[in-house]
């Protein structure tokens, strides 16, 4: 699936277009003829979001220690600074035989053309005389001496929103929300967006919004009200795709988003998405839950480390610029957190990135606040691990442990949790618990939406028969 990172500057909008050729003149000289013509005007995995990849890229055997290689197809990110990539489901294909241009039927001479407006002129001109005859009638006769005055309603009455609105949720929820601008030390970046977390300043986001200012660069937070603080980054994991910045100087009146369960989310669920699409700030858009437990795995495109996650997909519009957004519930609480989309390969306000086609993904809230505690506590990401490399292959019939590991390394390592769960090389993982695993990338994410120290059942098929372990999860800390 492609997934497209946050533009820059949106470009002015154009001015407003001339008339299109051949249009007929707006208005006709009274008493004009039904046969004449009018003057002619001016012209005017498996389901898992995957990037594009190289074909050529072998895929066979992951390293088990991160940086996991991307995935044969890996999305990109659904937001962030300029120059990230997208990546989506099948990437371009998806568009193809929309951009046929249409071939306008070619107009009639002008004389049919000019009898057709004069027609409509004249059969307006008699519905006109009717209606003010009627009226004049009915006045007359209601008249019964007495003056009559008529008076228009002043006001459509006080705007009330209720409760549980969605103009009453985002209300609420727009001023703990920022808009992120990161550059690098070159001056290479973009925006995206953010969301209070805590009353000491620390904002979440997406490692990609930020990742350009990590090691040196400019990093900003504007809220809604224009407020803007400069921030530095206190924690970023690549993996899962989550970074933690934290507001210099923050101010004491910050309110911190509510957390909900995301595992209480049900597909139709109402959502709100707030963000910074193509660069303008504070935007709202809805939708609904489409479906959970999505197997996205998404890289922006510049090199071999890519994020995986069992997302949230919703409907709601997400465009570059949305990413680290907060995705709400009905009733305000955050559910989501805003990374990627499926787009088409078509590029929008001048830009050459693609928008919103109805499939954005968000990483689920409760592990978005787990990885977030551990980096502001620890500055660094834990992940949770099976200790054996899969292979990223583009299958649908599980997530098979590789015959060698990257650099001559052993696929499961020797005392992990894989090789005490008496997995071997070639076994074929079809299940973690009740969850489906279908690929490689799908069961990396699954994985990390656990955390170390989980125990859980392996379901696999080794030599044509079915058979399930028990495994505790091992962790590594860091993204290298």
């Amino acid at each position: 699936m492609s997934t497209e990172n946050e533009g820059t500057a949106v470009p002015p909008a154009p001015s407003a277009p001339p008339p299109p050729a051949d249009a007929p003149a707006a208005s006709a000289p009274q008493g004009a003829h039904p046969g004449s013509a009018p003057a002619a005007g001016d012209p005017y995995g498996p389901q898992a979001s995957q990037a594009h990849h190289d074909p050529g890229e072998s895929t066979s055997a992951p390293d088990p220690s991160w940086p996991p290689p991307p995935p044969p197809s890996t999305p990109a990110y659904g937001a962030g600074g300029a120059g990230h990539g997208a990546a989506g489901q099948g990437g371009g294909g998806w568009g193809a035989g929309w951009g046929a241009a249409h071939q306008q039927p070619a107009p009639k001479n002008g004389r049919g053309r000019g009898g057709l407006v004069a027609a409509v002129l004249v059969a307006a001109l008699v519905a006109g005389g009717l209606g003010g005859g009627l009226g004049y009638t009915l006045a007359r006769e209601n008249d019964s001496g007495g003056s009559t005055t008529v008076s228009a309603g002043t006001t459509g009455g006080n705007v009330k929103r209720d409760p549980g609105t969605v103009a009453a949720v985002v209300a609420a929820a727009l001023p703990s929300t920022v808009t992120i601008e990161a550059a690098s030390s070159s001056g290479e970046g973009g925006t995206g967006t953010g969301f209070v977390f805590d009353k000491q300043g620390h904002i979440v986001t997406n490692n990609h919004v930020v990742a350009e200012a990590v090691d040196g660069g400019n990093l900003s937070a504007t809220f809604p009200d224009g407020k803007k603080y400069e921030a530095e980054v206190v924690g970023n994991a690549q993996g899962y795709d989550v970074a933690v910045i934290k507001l210099k100087n923050a101010p004491s009146d910050l309110k911190p988003l509510t957390l909900g369960n995301s595992d209480d989310v049900a597909v139709g669920d109402s959502t709100i998405a707030i963000g910074a699409p193509f660069g303008l700030s504070d935007t709202v858009t809805t939708g609904i839950i489409s479906a959970k437990n999505r197997p996205v795995a998404s890289s922006d495109g510049s090199g071999s480390k890519a994020s995986y996650m069992s997302a949230l997909q919703t409907d709601a519009s997400i465009n570059p610029g949305n990413s680290g957004g907060p995705l709400l519930d009905a009733q305000g609480n955050v559910i989501g957190i805003n990374s990627a989309i499926q787009s088409t390969s078509n590029g929008g306000f001048g830009t050459g990135q693609a928008g919103s086609i109805g499939l954005g993904f968000a990483i689920p809230i409760n592990q978005a606040k787990y990885v977030a505690q551990e980096l502001i506590e620890n500055g660094k990401p834990v992940y949770a691990k099976i200790g054996a490399s899969v292979s990223l292959e583009d299958t649908t019939n599980g997530a098979k442990i590789t015959e060698q590991g990257v650099g001559g390394t052993e696929p499961v390592d020797p005392g992990g949790p894989a090789d005490k769960a008496g997995l071997k090389p070639g076994d074929v993982i079809t299940k973690l618990d009740d969850r489906v695993i279908d690929s490689g990338p799908t069961l990396i994410g699954e994985i990390w939406t656990h955390k170390p120290g989980d125990e859980v059942t392996i379901t696999y098929e080794r030599g044509g028969k079915e058979r399930t372990t028990e495994l505790t999860l091992g962790s590594r800390v860091g993204d290298s």
